[in-house]
């Protein structure tokens, strides 16, 4: 008697993760052969993706397909996604996730396209996120995204995301999903990953990872701490060494922690000693870039376990050197008094620095500003500075407030990229705010001020190409691409069938002229200011004097620190009154060392 075997047809679920761009003041896509930075929640979204396909959360006999486009450095095939939906009954689901407020527009565009289709899309990200925790009612922008069919997602997706594979295996999805107030713990949870395919497609195949999320404290410009909370939540010491052998193991081994502020990650030491033990027992080359806050060297062992595990760059959120306007922000961690020791602490250990620095506060004018920057250059020892426009974002404390008391505020959401003036300045003109926001980038990166940071480097032992790099890459992008750095990448792909409806599509001729003229204004001063850049760089370098270079910035903190003659800590009254205070902290803190000195005689 011959067996039977039944052969059960296998079902296919397709997955197909997108992070959007956003569109330039032209209409067209933002867009890159190489971007610079990588995207931690498609990351995220693809390690709990694979971590739902293997465990096969459909039912045995459903295979979950998974495709990622990150729109920053590759075309989002919509009409290939629509064709390959169309062949399987349009059984999956369209994520459309991390969408940040200046993306949502262009989400939503990519999402009207695939619902056309009948095809389910998410939005998830820190707009929606931020206006369902911040906001009393729905803003249009979302409103209209519903009414379109189109499923919205506020919270983190740990926890939550194989529901959501099942809803629209169903076909049951809900049109809004809120978990704002129920943040899940992150220790044991699927880690992020992209495969090489995917990674490759940033400059030098750099993988992302958040080690933990959540800040203490509470700026009014934030999102962070209203979408992601207050508290603490991290990973382990074990999740990050998984992560880490698991993108090794495919060539990577540089890595963006994204943690909007790593020190004070409760889990930090814990971490760094894991990283720092896989370099030297295990050999790993591994290098990282974090984002810290500017009283992270009164931690103790902070910047010294942070340079030996690898870290060669850090992003510090300077903000400003007004005190009034950094507590008119709610950032009072933010001390000026305490900027020229934080820095310093970080030069010598050699590790590259990135101040954040916004225009706009209240008391800003374009001379202030420019004032304020030469203060920099003379007496802060920061290397590279990228600089924003103050902008009242969806989900912070500004824009609920600006909200409520029926303020005026720009309604395209395309615009709120912190170069663009989206509400009204108490001292300047929109036309005022974004044309310093231009020459601020010019002021600071000054042909002077290129020869000093490039003899800082040299002077402080770091190698003066890393130094040149970053000079190029931030003022370049900038300059002769016209975006913002974190927006940036190698060579623009500008795509004529991708321009931001509303706006005409032009003909073939005319957009091939005019993308012509565009590369030849963009790409020919750039490869000439690279050039100059790497002669003056080698210049420096050779010069022997050059090691020996010293300025005011690279100064050690003297105990007369205040009462010298910084225009750091005159240049305001709040700065004066700043400088003040904490020479009378210095002082009583001296004289309680003494008593207790002689207490101990």
């Amino acid at each position: 008697m011959e067996r039977v075997v039944e052969v059960r047809a296998r079902t296919k679920f397709l997955v197909e993760l997108i992070k959007p761009s956003h569109y330039d003041d032209d209409g067209y896509v933002i867009q890159w052969w190489r971007g610079f930075i990588p995207s931690n929640s498609l990351s995220s979204l693809y390690g709990l993706a694979l971590d739902s396909r293997d465990r096969r959360v459909l039912g045995d006999d459903v295979d979950i397909e998974i495709e990622a486009h990150d729109e920053t450095n590759t075309k989002v095939p919509v009409r290939e996604i629509i064709r390959r939906f169309g062949r399987n009954v349009n059984r999956g689901i369209v994520l459309i996730v991390g969408v940040q407020t200046n993306q949502f527009a262009r989400a939503v565009d990519i999402a009207r396209e695939l619902r056309a289709a009948n095809i389910a899309v998410v939005i998830g990200g820190f707009h929606v996120s931020g206006c369902l925790a911040m906001l009393p009612e729905l803003p249009p922008e979302l409103k209209d995204a519903l009414a379109d069919g189109i499923t919205l997602f506020a919270g983190e997706a740990e926890e939550r995301l194989e529901e959501l594979f099942k809803s629209a295996f169903e076909q049951r999805l809900l049109p809004l999903y809120n978990f704002m107030n129920d943040l899940p713990a992150m220790n044991g949870t699927p880690l992020p990953f992209l495969p090489l395919k995917y990674v490759k497609r940033y400059a030098g195949a750099l993988g992302s990872f958040d080690a933990g999320r959540g800040c203490p404290f509470s700026c009014s410009f934030c999102t962070i701490i209203n979408v992601q909370g207050r508290k603490s939540r991290y990973r382990t010491a074990d999740d990050v060494e998984q992560l880490m052998r698991a993108h090794a193991a495919q060539g990577v081994r540089s890595f963006f922690i994204t943690d909007d502020n790593f020190a004070r990650n409760k889990n930090w030491e814990a971490i760094l000693d894991r990283i720092i033990e896989l370099r030297s027992r295990d050999h790993m080359r591994l290098n990282i870039i974090m984002q810290v806050d500017t009283l992270c060297h009164k931690i103790p062992n902070f910047i010294e376990k942070a340079a030996r595990a690898g870290c060669k760059k850090v992003f510090i959120g300077l903000e400003n050197i007004n005190p009034e306007s950094l507590k008119g922000a709610s950032k009072g961690q933010n001390q000026i008094t305490e900027y020229r020791k934080m820095l310093q602490a970080w030069k010598k250990a050699k590790v590259l620095t990135y101040a954040g620095y916004i225009l706009g506060f209240p008391a800003d004018t374009p001379e202030s500003i420019a004032r304020d920057i030469q203060i920099i250059q003379r007496e802060l020892p920061i290397d590279i500075m990228e600089f924003f426009m103050l902008t009242p974002l969806p989900g912070s404390q500004d824009h609920k407030e600006m909200y409520l008391r029926g303020e005026r505020m720009e309604t395209d959401t395309n615009k709120y990229d912190a170069e663009h003036a989206t509400a009204h300045h108490p001292r300047m003109t929109a036309a005022e705010w974004e044309d310093i926001y231009q020459r601020a980038w010019h002021l600071y990166y000054s042909p002077e001020h290129i020869v000093t940071l490039i003899k800082r480097a040299v002077a402080s032992d770091i190698r003066t190409s890393r130094i040149a790099s970053m000079i190029f890459y931030f003022y370049a992008s900038h300059k002769y691409e016209h975006v913002h750095p974190l927006q940036g990448g190698i060579f623009r792909r500008k795509r004529r069938t991708q321009r931001r409806p509303g706006y005409p599509r032009e003909s073939v001729f005319t957009f091939a002229l005019r993308r012509t003229r565009e590369m030849v204004a963009t790409y020919g001063p750039g490869l000439w200011f690279f050039w100059r850049l790497e002669r003056l760089r080698r210049k420096i370098e050779k010069d022997p004097a050059s090691k020996n270079y010293t300025d005011l910035a690279l100064t050690p903190v003297s105990e007369h620190e205040f009462a010298d003659d910084l225009e750091l800590y005159h240049a305001t009254d709040s700065a004066r009154r700043a400088a003040e205070q904490a020479q009378s902290h210095e002082t009583m803190r001296k004289r309680r060392l003494a008593h207790a000195a002689f207490a101990a005689e």
